[in-house]
């Protein structure tokens, strides 16, 4: 009974002091970890190890990750080849298939850039070609919307996924590639509701500003930023299968070594770097864009491992022994992690935050849930980066990105955002659960 009133408070002091009081969430997260601590009974000595532990544990595993990951996206948005290759994603669709093209970019564009700097990147061109083609503003908004939405809370390297798979212990390489084909899935319904419903919704367009004429990089390039590293760590995912049988291939040493996660990143922030016009110190100097890149990066990665710090005091506290006699033979499985990372999602905001902690929750109840084979430990990543889409509101500042620059009102914005970003997690949700189902 203890262990479920101290985690209760911890839950309720998270979201009253990043919500009510504005707290940051690193210190939100910290403070609440040491005081399930105390609250549950643990020792001074338990609850500082629990500290290091946690916050050392979790930043070795993806400090580097989140950081490389952070700067391949900097570099590409301030580059210009992030609008290279939405450019070219809109020639390859059409531009009379708009609501696709907005899908489709924002779902590769959210991959390496943050999903409000993704929307910033795209609006102007998404505007253009909306008034262009006679179309309504707020569907091919939802469907930009909902596409970068969609790869920032299942597909790494954005940083939600990066952390909540290396809390549950999960293969990047498999989240990589499961978390594209929950994605892509779940946007079919998204494409619809775009095209169906959100469209109805008024919304006149204002054109302000005419295009950036600066040089661009190299599509070719721009690409392979992103391509490259997703390549190396799903080829290492392969041969490491236990099926096959690669220790004995000449190529193994070097894909195990690239695929890494750490060295997969750091070959594409390499890339990236051949794609300003000049490598001076306004890119890798400490105020030009690598220093703007560790500037976005470091409270991330201190939240997360403030997230790792909660997981391991609640590993250590052993709540997970009376969650298994709780739900020993209960089936909630994969709707646990999916709930309370939407209850997170919705009443704090951030899907970084409702990924992070939900998966430090998560970690030392896998078991008790029947989340210990590899594919389950995916699906659970998945099932919480559903929950953290679930919805997205005036608590939200992706909302308020999107509403702003698009001219919404807070009904329209609910209307568009809000109700669109339900669908997109429920129906990952769903098609998460059919894949446990079948394999």
């Amino acid at each position: 009974m203890i262990y479920a009133i101290a985690l209760i408070l911890a839950l309720t002091f998270i979201i009253i002091g990043i919500v009510r009081w504005k707290i940051h969430p690193f210190f939100v997260l910290l403070l609440a970890a040491i005081g399930y601590g105390f609250i549950s009974g643990m020792g001074v000595t338990e609850i500082i190890a629990s500290v290091n532990d946690g916050f050392g544990s979790i930043m070795g595993k993806i400090g580097l990750i989140i950081f490389f990951g952070v700067a391949i996206g900097t570099v590409l948005e301030k580059s210009g080849g992030a609008m290279v290759i939405a450019t070219r994603m809109l020639q390859v669709v059409g531009e009379k298939s708009v609501h696709l093209a907005m899908l489709l970019t924002g779902y590769i564009l959210s991959i390496p850039v943050f999903v409000d700097s993704g929307f910033i990147i795209m609006n102007s061109l998404n505007k253009a070609l909306t008034k262009k083609a006679g179309l309504a503003y707020a569907g091919t908004t939802a469907a930009l919307a909902l596409g970068l939405m969609a790869t920032h809370v299942m597909v790494p390297p954005t940083p939600g996924p990066i952390a909540a798979a290396g809390m549950l212990d999960a293969d990047l390489g498999s989240v990589i590639l499961w978390g594209s084909i929950v994605s892509i899935l779940a946007l079919i319904p998204c494409y619809f509701f775009a095209t169906r419903l959100a469209s109805k919704v008024q919304l006149p367009i204002h054109i302000e500003t005419a295009p950036d004429a600066a040089p661009k990089p190299r599509l070719g390039l721009s690409v392979l930023c992103i391509i490259v590293p997703i390549l190396l760590i799903v080829a290492k995912s392969i041969l490491d299968y236990p099926s096959i049988d690669a220790t004995d291939w000449l190529i193994y040493p070097y894909v195990t070594f690239f695929g890494s996660p750490v060295m997969a990143l750091l070959t594409g922030v390499g890339l990236s770097l051949l794609l300003p016009e000049r490598l001076d110190d306004k890119v890798y100097s400490a105020t030009g864009w690598l220093g703007d890149a560790l500037l976005i990066a470091a409270p991330i990665i201190l939240i997360t491992g403030a997230g790792g710090i909660f997981g391991s005091m609640l590993q250590n506290s052993g709540i997970g022994d009376v969650i298994t006699g709780l739900f020993s033979g209960g089936s909630l499985g994969l709707l646990f992690p999916f709930l309370l990372a939407a209850c997170l999602k919705t009443t704090q905001g951030s899907s970084t935050v409702a990924l992070i902690t939900t998966a430090s929750i998560m970690a030392p109840m896998m078991p008790s849930l029947g989340l210990e084979e590899p594919l389950q430990k995916t699906l659970a990543v998945l099932a919480i980066g559903a929950g953290s889409a679930v919805v997205s509101h005036a608590n939200d500042s992706f909302f308020w990105v999107v509403t702003q620059l698009t001219g919404m009102n807070v009904k329209q914005g609910n209307q568009v955002q809000t109700v669109g970003t339900l669908i997109l997690g429920v129906s990952a949700f769903v098609v998460v659960m059919v894949i446990s189902l079948i394999l």
